[in-house]
């Protein structure tokens, strides 16, 4: 298999702004169902399977690639358990990559943003000044956010290498044992992760962990999605609907602040259809705090065939519906990514070109006893599953 995947590359189109006067001279506009398509000038990157084979902390580097019925592909790396990249059909029936990304593990390694599609664990968001006390024991945390600690500290999940198996073309599963107070959380914490591309252009993501002592969880995923495509510019005319009626407003440094305000009347009403851009500028508290949307969103009930967000590509037509049973929705608008880091396609990770929707509990939970708890206790298994879900407008 070692030498198949060596073997294996994948052509990812990405649109290219500086070759449009380039592509329109010399493409030949194609019919589809009797339409005319749209031009689009696409330098296709060679993504190689030995790009990511390297050896870290003792342990093998592998890109692994997922592929359905429909052509679909999602590319995801053990490091971090990371999705690395998403191609679905657009309006054009071109594939798209929706997912900003490197082209190398050491890309992953180097960057400035360490979150780039990574499995995000023990603790996925905020927990404040890194404290949580359990069973009358205190329990100190790695301070990597400020004076908070953010997505499970030093060396969150999104730095490991997971135990990768290929069950079929269309799933892989991770695991990793997180040790005893590794990062400073209690319990052996056995957890597993598995990928599945389905052949309705759904990309499933399982979560399942057990501990052998009381810990705290809160897994999801953290990938940035640009459904125009992963170099097409900024975010701020996708569409997005979220089934909430609520949210929990934070503190200056991104911390609930314990309660749930409705969004009616505020800039984080998307019950109704609103593009990312139209209110991200407003006046407002809680926009300044976070420079832009970086908020839980606490869903509504819903049945499980409901989405719970649905975002639209005002460019490629592409549509991602967000399915989940956890009770909170992180809407991130790429605020704070800076350009430092060339991604795939010779492009660089600009101001809002990309956002995210992380599916999980409520931040600082384990601080706050009126939010739902993410409390694990040995016996019984933690169990949660999400799935984005890509059609075409």
């Amino acid at each position: 298999m070692m030498m198949d995947m060596q073997k294996k590359h994948v052509l990812i189109p990405f649109l290219f702004n500086s070759l449009l006067l380039f592509a329109a001279c010399n493409s030949s506009t194609k019919q589809r169902n009797g339409k005319d398509s749209l031009q689009h000038a696409i330098v296709t990157v060679e993504l190689s399977a030995k790009a990511f084979e390297k050896t870290i902390d003792g342990k093998p580097v592998q890109l692994y690639t997922l592929e359905n019925k429909n052509g679909a592909k999602a590319m995801i790396t053990n490091y971090g358990g990371r999705l690395v990249s998403l191609l679905v059909p657009d309006k054009n029936q071109q594939l798209t990559d929706v997912v900003a990304g490197f082209s190398d593990v050491q890309g992953y390694q180097q960057s400035t943003e360490p979150y780039f599609g990574a499995t995000i664990g023990r603790y996925g968001n905020r927990i404040a000044k890194g404290k949580f006390s359990l069973g009358g024991k205190s329990y100190q945390l790695f301070t990597n956010n400020g004076s908070n600690t953010l997505h499970g500290g030093k060396k969150g999940f999104q730095d490991v290498v997971w135990d990768a198996k290929k069950i079929n073309e269309q799933t892989l599963e991770l695991s990793y044992l997180s040790k005893d107070m590794e990062e400073g959380f209690p319990g052996n914490l056995k957890v597993k992760v598995v990928y599945t591309l389905e052949d309705d252009n759904a990309l499933k993501i399982t979560y399942d962990a057990t501990t052998d002592k009381n810990t705290v969880v809160n897994l999801t995923n953290h990938a940035f999605f640009n459904l125009n495509g992963a170099s097409s510019g900024n975010i701020l005319n996708h569409l997005v609907k979220i089934n909430a009626n609520g949210y929990t407003p934070v503190d200056s440094t991104l911390i609930p602040k314990g309660q749930i305000e409705p969004v009616q009347g505020t800039p984080f009403d998307f019950t109704n259809p609103k593009t990312i851009g139209e209110r991200i500028e407003a006046d407002n508290e809680q926009l300044k705090f976070g420079k832009g949307y970086d908020h839980n969103f606490v869903l509504n009930k819903h049945a499980a065939d409901e989405p719970v967000a649905i975002v639209t590509g005002d460019k490629t037509g592409v549509v991602m519906e967000v399915y989940t049973d956890q009770p909170g929705l992180q809407f991130y608008s790429g605020n704070f990514m800076q350009g430092k880091n060339k991604m795939k396609g010779n492009h660089t990770d600009d101001f809002r070109t990309a956002f995210a929707l992380e599916t999980q509990h409520f931040p600082d939970s384990p601080n706050q006893p009126s939010f739902p708890s993410t409390v694990l206790k040995p016996g019984v298994t933690y169990h949660t599953e999400t799935i984005y879900k890509f059609s075409v407008k």
